[in-house]
Formats: C-alpha cells, sequence, structure tokens
C-alpha cells in the first residue's frame, strides 16, 4: 500500500487547524506557530493563548481576570511574560567590612528611595494572581487587587517592613469552611501517626517534591507582568514550629540596582501547612495550607520597607527570565550560598573587633596597673 504526500496543507480545513492547535500547551503552541505561516496565522487567535493560560494557571479563568488581562495586552503577551521564570545570577561576592559602609556612603534619600519616584507607584497599582498545585492538580487559586491594608494607617506601609498575606487563618480553628487542604484524594501518602512521620519523613519528601506555587505579579500601570515563584520548592523546613507543622519556601532573585546598596533581594515566598488529620484518627491524612506570604530580604536578612518594596517590584517585572526553571532555582541557591558566607565573614569581623577589644582592655589594665607601682 502506497502512502501519497501531502503536497500543501491549503485544502485541508482551517478549523481542523485550529482544534489541533488548541490542544497544544503554550511551549508547543509557539513551536508550532514557527513551523509555516498558516499555524503562525491562526496561532495569533487570542482564545487559544486564554486556553492555555486557564490551563496552566486557573486564576486567570475568572470573567474579571480575562478583561484584565485583555487590557494590559491579551493572553499571547500575558504567556509571553509570565511562563518564563526570573533569573538573576549577578549576585556580588561581598566583603562584610565594604558592605558594612554602605548606608553611611548613601544618602537617606538614596537609601529609602526616592520621593519622586514613589509617585509614580502604587500599592493599587500591583494585582497577584496565585495557583497552587500538587501533584499536577490545582488545589488553590487566588486574586487578589492591590496590596491589603497598604493604604490605611496615614502611609505606616511605606516604612514598615513589607509582607503581605495571602491565607488567612485563625489560630486553634481546625475546621474552617473555606480553609485551603491537601488529602488523599489529591495524591497525598497516607500518615499513620506523627512519630511514623518523624522518623521515616515520606510526608515532607512527597510534599516537598509535589507542590508547586505561581506568583504572578502584574502593574496595570505599566501593563508589565511576571512571576515571582520559583515554580517548584528551594528550601524548607521539616516540623516547624511543632511536630504537626511544615515550613516550604519558594522564591526568585530580584534586581535592585539603584535603590539598595545590595544591588539584588530575595522574594521570600512562604507556604505553611499543619497536618490536621492522620490515618490513626480514624480520618484520612490531611494538610491544611495556614500561611502563604510574600516578604523581600537584602543581603543581611532584613526585611525591606513597603517603600523600597514597591520599587523592586516594579523594576522585577522587567528583568530577565528564563524558560529553564532549574536556572530560577540556581539562583536562589547562589544568592543563598553568597548570603551565608556573608554572614560567616560577618562573624569573623565581629569575633575580630570583639579580641581586639579585649587586648585594649588587658593592655589599658595593665598600663595602669604598672602606673600605680
Amino acid at each position: 500500500m502506497s502512502i501519497s504526500s501531502v503536497e500543501s496543507m491549503t485544502p485541508l480545513s482551517s478549523d481542523l487547524f485550529y482544534d489541533i492547535l488548541g490542544r497544544l500547551d503554550g511551549s508547543t503552541l509557539a513551536s508550532a506557530a514557527c513551523s509555516c505561516a498558516t499555524f503562525c496565522s491562526i496561532s495569533k487567535e487570542e482564545k487559544l493563548w486564554e486556553n492555555v493560560c486557564s490551563s496552566m494557571w486557573p486564576s486567570t479563568n475568572r470573567d474579571d481576570v480575562k478583561k484584565f488581562i485583555s487590557s494590559i495586552g491579551g493572553f499571547k503577551k500575558f504567556y509571553a511574560d509570565c511562563f518564563p521564570l526570573i533569573v538573576n545570577k549577578e549576585v556580588r561576592e561581598f566583603r562584610w567590612d565594604d558592605y558594612y559602609e554602605y548606608p553611611q556612603e548613601w544618602a537617606e534619600a538614596e537609601y529609602y528611595g526616592y520621593e519622586d519616584e514613589m509617585e509614580d507607584i502604587s500599592p493599587s497599582d500591583f494585582v497577584s494572581l496565585v495557583d497552587i498545585r500538587y501533584q499536577d492538580k490545582t488545589i488553590c487559586s487566588k486574586v487578589l487587587w492591590g496590596i491589603p491594608y497598604a493604604n490605611d494607617f496615614n502611609g505606616w506601609f511605606y516604612d514598615c517592613p513589607f509582607r503581605m498575606d495571602l491565607l488567612a487563618y485563625t489560630a486553634g480553628d481546625d475546621d474552617q469552611a473555606d480553609a485551603v487542604t491537601i488529602s488523599l484524594s489529591d495524591g497525598l501518602p497516607p500518615v499513620q501517626s506523627i512519630e511514623r512521620e518523624r522518623k521515616d519523613g515520606k510526608l515532607w519528601q512527597e510534599l516537598r517534591g509535589g507542590i508547586r506555587l505561581s506568583w504572578i505579579l502584574v502593574n496595570h500601570k505599566i501593563k508589565k507582568a511576571a512571576n515571582v515563584s520559583s515554580w517548584s520548592t528551594i528550601g524548607g523546613q521539616k516540623h516547624w514550629p511543632t511536630g504537626k507543622d511544615f515550613l516550604i519556601r519558594f522564591g526568585s532573585v530580584l534586581p535592585a540596582k539603584d535603590i539598595l546598596p545590595c544591588q539584588v533581594v530575595e522574594c521570600i515566598l512562604t507556604m505553611k501547612f499543619r497536618l490536621i488529620h492522620t490515618e490513626g484518627e480514624g480520618t484520612s491524612t490531611t494538610l491544611k495550607i495556614t500561611e502563604l506570604s510574600m516578604q523581600l530580604g537584602d543581603m543581611e536578612g532584613s526585611h525591606l520597607n513597603g517603600r523600597n518594596t514597591l520599587l523592586v517590584l516594579k523594576e522585577a517585572l522587567s528583568c530577565r527570565r528564563s524558560k529553564n526553571y532549574s536556572e530560577a532555582v540556581e539562583s536562589c541557591h547562589l544568592y543563598s550560598k553568597v548570603q551565608s558566607e556573608l554572614k560567616e565573614e560577618k562573624m569573623r569581623y565581629e569575633n575580630r573587633l570583639d579580641r581586639l577589644w579585649i587586648l585594649g582592655s588587658i593592655t589599658a589594665c595593665a598600663t595602669f596597673c604598672l602606673y600605680c607601682l
């Protein structure tokens, strides 16, 4: 049996092509658009990219979010901005004594942000689209318009340490109706008891390997967006602060050139879980998300205030990105490595000062004793 070759795709229905391209993910759709003029033309349809975005980020499936994305350039542009992750490997290797002198070298207006620059930025300019997945199943989608409480209490937001909480949790209430939970039906492994989990750590390993976070920030004024999460975890702590709690960290390294002395800062996304049921309690194993927050920290580990945070976040929407997600994780690990080296150098620097102070005190005492004799 012979198979005739197809000379051209023109006789084929464009509806068929549209149906084929509509089944592709974003990366494959972008590649297909480069293969021929027909695919290129069809791939410009916004509806295709709307389906791609709603599949990857369910938070974009709301009617108000759809209108918002259309107003800032459309779904194709939104995908191109948010699918690659922020990568910043330009992390300087600081010397502690040099870094220590920076705040004195910078004028106060430079270190804490220019007032005229702040006139172009407002907390209400930012929109957060957050999606949490476990084992490729969406367990939570949230949309946050603006930064909560930022315009209250006479502008305290600009001078106080920045923190944005996405999930509200009432301590002691493990049966909240609107709680975000992960259970066996989501792919969570069964846990017979806390003691057993402490020994084998099976739940902890599955959680770290299976949880994914996307935190997209959009500035509607400049019509730019970026995903400030690392998608996969970059660290965590088991049994924090009690035997039933787990802490997992995501994040990215953001540029802060001409904003802060350290030139780069870390966007810290913290997710906390609490084990509220085990198999031994007669119900299925259930984890509850008790916190999802964002903070920005400098090389010393200090949290940025609201003023500098807005400046950094606006700058981050235009920085370099990569479709290679492992690069984003590597840049976070590089930042942590340099930060640890800086802390060690700081300790050595302070130890040298202590020794010099002790030596000076001994010398002064010996001189005084000789003078008395």
